[in-house]
């Protein structure tokens, strides 16, 4: 293949490629995406006002599977995994010794660290041992849904349910008492949800980048603050939590660092909730519009499986992570030079016709669903088999009572570049 000079993002594609406001409007960032891969799929972005370094958007559905794979010529640590302005990459390096992340957790570390980490909990997370608290999450499934049934017959779907469901399982696996709970989920609101003033609760639209950093950097100290008092009540108390599993663990004979310990924790603790929660309202959303779909799969309990994988690909929670070059590069017939930045977004990826027919259809059904939503290769999601089991047993609790779903409002999307999905989704439904 010829090499060919990609073009430079216009100013509005430039600017909406990393507006927090762009992916709360979800069609209208589908079809940005959509003209972007049609006419070149690697697209340099460029900062007109030096707000942000230059870096890649990758938008074809092979070239983030490729990257996403390739993690020698692809690194994460080198500069931020998530897309930040210099102001914030200069911010985190300052505070962390020289890291250009926030949090050293599993999503911004490169091999050998990275799989020696994993594999401290990769045992915990796998379908032989989650087997062990399928009962209790099928238990904790049906007492939401009876919440939800006495709080009907209208309900706003994520407050109710798919925000405080999977947050109780993980905070259950990971050892956080249930009175803090709240905290948690308050606390990842604001790491996650920082750019959209309902979530972080300034109540201000327009934060600037400064106010946005400071309220990212103000919850991750509580988390790290919080998440050392645990560590040292498990080190004193261990039981079979992975907070016990984690304090106590060591790594080539010693124990983890304070960043390292603390980064895994608010990992586990924030996306391992957050994401499930954005997907298990993506469902909801998509059959509460289909009501032939959602008679379907009321009908045929062999399509639940279908309805996850499909809610994750078609909601995407985690929109994009950037990576680094190692050596030169080409992708999609574009060569790109060593040490430049990438944007994988799993946005675009995930809705490639190239890939997927039809692919902003919500389809339980779709064959050969191999979605980019948990990411692939070594940095594939951790957590992604109980997500696949919390989301199957809340709709087949769901399925079992709800008869009828209509929309009793219009649903709103988080303002977010990173972690995204609906923050509210008012429902109306007929229950037995």
């Amino acid at each position: 293949m010829t090499t060919a000079q990609a073009p430079v993002a216009s100013p509005d594609d430039a600017i909406a490629v990393i507006d927090p406001k762009a992916y709360a409007e979800w069609d209208s960032v589908l079809d940005r995406f959509d003209r972007i891969r049609a006419e070149t799929p690697v697209l340099r972005v460029e900062s007109a006002d030096d707000f942000h370094e230059p870096f890649w958007l990758l938008t074809s559905y092979d070239d983030v599977m490729r990257v996403s794979k390739d993690n020698q010529t692809f690194l994460n640590a080198p500069r931020s995994t998530v897309f930040t302005s210099k102001q914030g990459e200069a911010f985190a390096r300052s505070i962390t010794g020289g890291s250009p992340n926030l949090v050293s957790s599993l999503v911004s570390l490169d091999a050998p660290s990275h799989p020696k980490l994993r594999r401290l909990t990769q045992e915990w997370f796998m379908p032989k041992n989650l087997r062990k608290i399928e009962d209790e999450v099928r238990k904790l499934a049906r007492h939401t849904v009876d919440r939800l049934v006495a709080a009907g017959p209208e309900a706003d779907f994520v407050p109710l349910v798919s925000a405080p469901y999977p947050l109780h399982v993980v905070m259950q696996i990971l050892g956080v008492p249930e009175e803090d709970e709240p905290r948690m989920l308050f606390l990842t609101q604001q790491m996650f949800g920082g750019q959209d003033e309902d979530l972080n609760k300034s109540g201000m639209a327009d934060l600037t980048p400064e106010q946005i950093t400071q309220i990212v950097m103000g919850a991750v100290n509580d988390f790290e603050a919080y998440f050392a008092r645990l560590a040292d009540d498990r080190r004193q108390n261990p039981t079979d939590d992975v907070a016990s599993v984690l304090a106590n663990a060591k790594i080539d004979g010693e124990p983890l660092s304070a960043r390292d310990l603390a980064g895994y924790y608010i990992i586990v603790a924030s996306a391992g909730h957050d994401t499930t929660s954005a997907s298990t309202a993506g469902a909801m959303l998509a059959l509460a519009k289909d009501p032939e779909q959602f008679a379907r799969v009321k009908a045929d309990r062999s399509l639940l499986p279908g309805i996850v994988e499909e809610a994750i690909r078609w909601t995407t929670p985690v929109q994009h992570f950037m990576r680094t070059t190692t050596a030169d590069v080409e992708l999609s017939g574009v060569k790109i030079p060593a040490g430049d930045w990438l944007m994988l977004n799993y946005v675009a990826a995930n809705h490639d016709p190239a890939q997927f027919a039809d692919p902003r259809k919500f389809d339980a059904a779709r064959d050969a669903n191999r979605h980019l939503a948990f990411g692939a290769g070594a940095h594939q999601c951790l957590g992604l088999h109980l997500a696949r089991l919390e989301m199957r047993l809340l709709f087949e609790a769901l399925l079992d009572r709800i008869d009828s779903l209509e929309l009793a409002g219009e649903p709103k999307r988080a303002k977010s570049t990173f972690v995204g999905g609906l923050k509210t989704l008012p429902i109306r439904f007929t229950a037995k």
